[in-house]
């Protein structure tokens, strides 16, 4: 008898995600999604994760009008996306009318699968979403944030999974976001899951360390349901094992797929073309990096750490940086290194090494984790850090929700002048300083260039006057510059026309 195993596509989310920044627009995923609706995919992650913020923040593009348009053009296909609990999708805990609000317009708009996880694994914190997921007729998969450490077995996956089972979930994602799992533990995993727990196991594994292909055969040899996979030409390196690759070893197994390879080839030729429009946005982490099994940054977090160290002018300490990481995780009582623990943990492991002394510098966010705002550590945090970090004050030890008030009043008073749904105030609510002028800009009747041109033009007016005030004023040659300049050496500055951009001055 048959076992087909079921695919769900990440290309849409954490493939751009890993390699491209998070960059993908929604007009690079139209042209295509008429194709992919017609694979037959268990589901396609479209949403969700990092790309909520990065819409508005970087490609000026409304979040909720991708799910719409995406889900007009892919009616057939199941849509699944990230939720981090109580942290929704952006990066601390939100009050719990906020969650509500977000998953039942979600769930209005076309999200049909919540794959919902928290950073620290406190079920606590994953608790309320599930509920009000379960609630709107969603399908509730609950993940487990895999990674290795003192805190962490098999046995501790196995207990936080019944934990989950006995909240509602129907199906369990191993969420190996680091590349850490081997392919023999994925087998015990999941074998244990399926005979201990009995919901539908769904195995995800980033490339990064070059065993997640190997780990997900093991993972369905042991009864895994479904895998996760990326189209080819968006696969490997800080991604996930590729979609057709998978689809053609089990071919001919009880587990096939039964998935069209040509028309899998067709979109993989697709993205192919797409990638190389993103390419000043590729981490260059494209081979094996073993090291990953030491300093365990997941796939997501690689591209925008070098991005970040690049824009401070301090790629070369990108090795001291990853060294630091599995130091300042020990420390912080070992959490799983996935957002928005990630970004706690790497901000506080870049600072230690860029300002040459450990703890000098403390962001607010290791303060508050120190101090239990995002959940309870998996293990103890270091004594003398929390002494340095917080000094005497005493961590909560309630969940950290419990401590808000509700936040959708207090948005609708703030943004309801300018908001044209409830999704624009969930929008504002979750991330009140993108979304506001991404909304300003829309009732002003822009599409966002005019900003973005603006401010570019005034980048480089500022770039030409700090260079006259360093060198002879020598108006530069046309062939090179976008501008039609000259100078007054009255004022000692230059006063230029940006050509094509509407006599921006």
């Amino acid at each position: 008898m048959g076992n087909p195993v079921k695919i769900c596509d990440l290309v849409l989310r954490d493939g751009h995600q890993s390699l491209l920044a998070t960059r993908m627009r929604t007009d690079d995923m139209l042209p295509i999604a008429e194709k992919m609706d017609r694979v037959g995919y268990w589901a396609v992650e479209m949403w969700g994760g990092a790309t909520f913020d990065s819409a508005m923040r970087f490609l000026d593009e409304d979040p909720w009008d991708r799910l719409r348009l995406l889900r007009r053009a892919m009616p057939n296909t199941p849509f699944m996306m990230l939720l981090r609990g109580q942290n929704v999708v952006g990066y601390r805990h939100y009050p719990d009318d906020v969650v509500e609000r977000f998953i039942v317009r979600a769930r209005t708009n076309g999200i049909d699968i919540f794959r919902i996880f928290d950073a620290l694994n406190d079920v606590r914190n994953m608790a309320w979403a599930m509920k009000v997921a379960k609630r709107e007729g969603a399908h509730v998969q609950v993940a487990l944030s895999y990674t290795t450490g003192p805190p962490y077995s098999v046995d501790y996956f196995v207990n936080l999974a019944r934990q989950l089972a006995d909240l509602g979930a129907d199906s369990i994602a191993i969420k190996d976001m680091a590349s850490l799992i081997t392919p023999y533990t994925a087998y015990e995993l999941v074998y244990r899951l399926k005979k201990e727990i009995g919901l539908p196991v769904h195995f995800h594994s980033h490339t990064t360390s070059g065993m997640a292909t190997a780990a997900l055969l093991k993972a369905v040899e042991a009864g895994a349901d479904i895998v996760d996979t990326v189209i080819s030409s968006l696969s490997l390196g800080p991604s996930h094992s590729p979609t057709e690759s998978v689809v053609a070893m089990l071919q001919g197994t009880k587990w096939d797929t039964g998935l069209d390879l040509d028309l899998l080839a067709e979109i993989a030729e697709y993205f192919a073309q797409v990638r190389r429009k993103y390419a000043r946005y590729e981490s260059g982490l494209l081979g094996v990096d073993i090291g990953v099994l030491q300093y365990q940054i997941p796939g997501g977090m690689l591209s925008n750490l070098v991005s970040q160290l690049r824009a401070q002018k301090a790629e070369h300490k990108y090795r001291e940086v990853l060294q630091e990481v599995p130091r300042v995780r020990a420390e912080l009582g070992y959490p799983p290194l996935v957002t928005p623990s990630s970004q706690i943990v790497g901000t506080q492991a870049t600072l230690n090494v860029v300002l040459g002394e450990r703890y000098k510098i403390v962001p607010e966010e290791v303060k508050n984790y120190v101090r239990g705002y995002y959940g309870r550590p998996p293990a103890p945090i270091d004594p003398e850090v929390k002494r340095r970090v917080i000094g005497d004050e005493e961590p909560i030890d309630c969940r950290p929700a419990d401590l808000l008030p509700p936040g959708m009043p207090k948005a609708w008073e703030e943004i309801g002048s300018i908001a044209r749904s409830e999704e624009d105030v969930i929008s504002y609510a979750l991330f009140p300083q993108i979304a506001r002028p991404f909304l300003e800009r829309r009732a002003r009747g822009s599409d966002g260039k005019e900003p973005v041109a603006a401010a570019i033009a005034g980048m480089l007016l500022h770039r030409l006057e700090e260079q006259a005030r360093r060198e002879p004023p020598t108006p530069p040659a046309p062939s090179v510059s976008p501008w039609k300049t000259t100078w007054r050496p009255a004022s000692g500055r230059w006063t230029g026309i940006l050509e094509g951009a509407g006599g921006l001055r």
